[in-house]
């Protein structure tokens, strides 16, 4: 049944976190997981009860792959100012592309709305505003 699995589950969790957390080698990597483990262990096991959460990191991982790969061959941000505009701009081409969105007609439209004293588009979607 639901409930048992979910008594189950939450022993599992407990034992889980308790060998993680317990005897910890005193080097740093083992150390910092263990940290992790203390603080935010249950939050480990939140796919297994939302099937809607994937249970790796590999979409944001992807979403962000080709900014690393950027930056690093470009070294175009070596000042403070230089990664903030980066940071802008690429949130700007991730969202246009999870959106469906041009994001040069976004970008386009960003000049035009400042050079006429407008508040800048939103990125936020009208399916999300609400």
């Amino acid at each position: 049944t639901l409930d048992n699995f979910n008594a189950a589950l939450e022993l599992k969790k407990k034992a889980l976190i308790k060998a993680g957390t317990a005897y910890v080698p005193v080097r740093i990597p083992a150390q910092n997981m263990a940290k992790r483990l203390r603080e935010n262990g249950k939050a480990y096991f939140t796919f297994v009860t939302s099937p809607n959460i994937e249970p790796t990191n590999n979409c944001a991982e992807q979403a962000i792959g080709f900014v690393v790969i950027y930056r690093r061959v470009t070294q175009v941000a070596r000042s403070e100012k230089g990664r903030i505009a980066c940071e802008r701009f690429f949130t700007v081409v991730a969202i246009c592309a999870l959106q469906g969105r041009s994001t040069f007609d976004f970008i386009k439209e960003a000049f035009i709305r400042y050079f006429e004293g407008l508040p800048a588009p939103s990125l936020i979607s009208a399916s999300n505003s609400s």
